[in-house]
């Protein structure tokens, strides 16, 4: 079987080498770029079944490759992990926005992102398809009915928590940021902004109930909706 090939770029020696350590032990291939100009190019040249992006590169900074690569028809497609130091969050945010699909903090385990690594490859082999039914723990979610169930139970929401639930729970252990949970309300709720987005959540794991742990708060980023695998 052909191994996945994975393109990191990153600036910093020690951790790159580390990551392509654990690429190794995890059964990926892996290339390297140490910046941002040499790393779009790699991109196009190598076409990654994933990119793993640091933000603060030389030449040109993870944003602007991220930005490129989501807007070009032929490498759209590909997949992203941003790294970055804590400090950069504001940043993180923004790359999130422009595609990336997921992001570690540094410092971080590289066994912890490889785990990342693995969930976003699946979510990508599967498609981003948001199937009508959603199963998760004891619940049930029928977005076409509106509708969420525990066990036999029905579970009233307001529009505006079941779009929340519904756009979390069909893009698991993806963080989604404030503003792009923002997005799916801006035609139910003309007085939700980013922080309202809290308050929902917040009412929706109490509706739940304390068996309801699913959604993760990503500090200063966002959410995300935790598969049960």
């Amino acid at each position: 079987m052909q191994k996945l090939k994975l393109l990191l770029i990153e600036d910093e020696d020690d951790i790159a080498d580390l990551i392509k350590l654990q690429a190794e032990i995890a059964g990926y291939k892996c290339s390297h770029a140490s910046d941002g100009l040499n790393g779009f190019e790699a991109i196009c040249r190598e076409k990654p079944d994933l990119v793993i992006l640091d933000l603060m590169l030389p030449g040109q900074n993870g944003l602007d490759v991220c930005r490129k690569l989501k807007g070009h028809n032929d490498l759209k497609h590909i997949p992203v992990i941003m790294i970055s130091a804590k400090s950069e969050e504001t940043d993180v945010v923004l790359g999130l926005e422009l595609g990336a699909d997921d992001y570690v903090a540094k410092p971080f385990s590289p066994r912890v992102l490889f785990s990342r690594v693995k969930a976003v490859m699946r979510r990508n082999q599967e498609g981003e398809k948001s199937s009508p039914i959603i199963r998760f723990g004891d619940f049930m979610l029928e977005a076409e009915k509106y509708l969420i169930k525990k066990k036999d139970k029905s579970i009233s929401l307001t529009l505006s928590e079941f779009s929340i639930l519904r756009r979390l729970a069909s893009h698991p252990d993806k963080v989604l940021t404030r503003n792009q949970l923002l997005d799916d309300l801006q035609s139910d709720d003309a007085f939700v902004v980013d922080r309202n987005i809290d308050v929902h959540i917040a009412a929706l794991r109490k509706k739940l109930g304390p068996s309801f742990d699913y959604i993760e708060t990503v500090r200063g980023v966002g959410y995300r909706f935790k598969s049960d695998d």
